[in-house]
């Protein structure tokens, strides 16, 4: 279970990587336009561990994967922007490979002292990163002493370079971005502080369906809200009009409302929406109660003020709270006042907070109370299913602090 993984893994703290040369695989997998980055906050996720190793005079040696090639070498997939981007941000020289593996890299290292940062080229530049190839694993193994997986956003994927790397290694860890997902995700599994409350938004149940049923054994109140919500109005008979529904997942639906009130806890759904024929924002919107039926051919984009208002209440007595996707179309402004007010609620309370999902984290960022909560999970995918439930791969191929590694 993922809850087995919480504090136990053995990290980048317990090895012993003094002047040694350290393979750290990190999660550099950001948004580049025109060779600009416009987002660098998975690069800043990792750089306590990367200054942790310099510190201990390692030659630190970061691996990452950027955007999807499928195998093949692409300009403009290069990580050579990030190198500089790291670069300013460590205020200190990054070398940059223009290789992932064999001499020219095994050189570039070879000619680093320790204290320095290589960043190697991107790992999807090659086939057998994906498919979990040995000879690709073992080639990138051969660069270092030791491994470190901080990239919990690749976690949940079995590749050379977070499972399959593993076995080549005599010493093996995690590093400080991945022990604090694990511990804030893992708490909220295995013992939170209560009254726990999960928010749950996106367009669809299908993306979410496994947290879902894990938070509903374990949360408090579950609020929904985003398109995914009309899938529980229409099994419950309301008017959706032209709402995204998964009508397949009707009985699913159906199955998690009789397991709450089996469990006796809060589901809560929204009270009143937006509704509009434009999703662009460019036509009229009306706001309704969820019951009523003028909403006709139009559909829902964004949840109204009474269920932000009814949500916030809800969210200010909480002592956990995980928030996982926006209440509403929230790339178009208009109607993004459902996200933005429920992100201000979170911000506000005083216990554990959770965010998670590049919406929900763009708009606790817009608001500019990111510092008003607990964690900011990188993980993406890989938050979602250790949420839901799931063994991520890169994180059990890294043995318990009492374990043993065999190789």
């Amino acid at each position: 279970m993922a809850e087995a993984t919480r504090l136990r893994k053995r990290t980048i703290e317990d090895l012993d990587i003094a002047s040694r040369r350290v393979f750290i695989r990190v999660d550099f997998n950001v948004p580049i336009v025109d060779g600009k980055i416009t987002d660098d906050t998975r690069i800043r996720a990792s750089l306590p561990t990367i200054r942790y190793a310099l510190t201990r005079n390692a030659t630190v040696i970061l691996a990452s994967h950027l955007g999807r090639p499928r195998g093949h070498r692409c300009d403009a997939l290069t990580l050579r922007p990030v190198a500089a981007r790291l670069s300013e941000l460590l205020k200190r020289p990054v070398k940059f490979a223009e290789e992932t593996i064999g001499a020219s890299a095994q050189r570039i290292i070879a000619d680093t002292k320790p204290g320095n940062v290589v960043l190697l080229e991107n790992l999807r530049f090659h086939k057998g990163e994906e498919t979990n190839a040995p000879e690709f694993a073992e080639a990138l193994a051969d660069l270092a002493d030791i491994y470190v997986n901080d990239a919990f956003g690749a976690a949940h994927r079995a590749h050379a370079s977070t499972e399959g790397i593993t076995q080549y290694f005599n010493e093996v860890g995690i590093g400080l971005l991945m022990a604090a997902e694990l511990n804030y995700l893992g708490r909220v599994l295995d013992d939170p502080e209560r009254p726990f409350v999960a928010l749950i938004g996106g367009a669809k149940v299908s993306s979410k369906i496994d947290v879902i049923h894990n938070l509903v054994e374990r949360a408090d109140t579950l609020l929904i809200g985003g398109a995914m919500a009309y899938t529980f109005l229409k099994e419950l008979g309301l008017p959706v009009g032209q709402s995204l529904v998964e009508n397949e997942l009707l009985e699913t639906a159906r199955h998690i409302m009789s397991r709450v009130k089996t469990r006796d806890i809060s589901f809560e759904l929204p009270v009143d929406h937006v509704v509009t024929f434009k999703t662009d924002g460019s036509g009229a919107n009306e706001v309704l109660e969820v019951d009523n039926p003028a909403i006709g051919n139009r559909l829902g984009v964004d949840i109204g003020p009474k269920t932000v208002e009814h949500y916030s209440s809800i969210l200010a007595g909480a002592s956990t709270v995980v928030w996982n996707g926006p209440m509403g179309i929230f790339e178009t402004d208009v109607f993004a006042n459902g996200t933005k007010g429920v992100a201000t609620a979170v911000a506000a309370v005083s216990g554990t907070t959770i965010v998670g999902g590049g919406d929900s984290i763009a708009a606790i960022a817009g608001l500019g109370v990111k510092d008003h909560i607990s964690h900011i999970s990188t993980g993406g995918g890989a938050s979602l299913e250790f949420l839901g439930g799931r063994t991520l791969p890169g994180v059990a191929a890294i043995p318990d602090r009492l374990a043993d590694k065999s190789v």
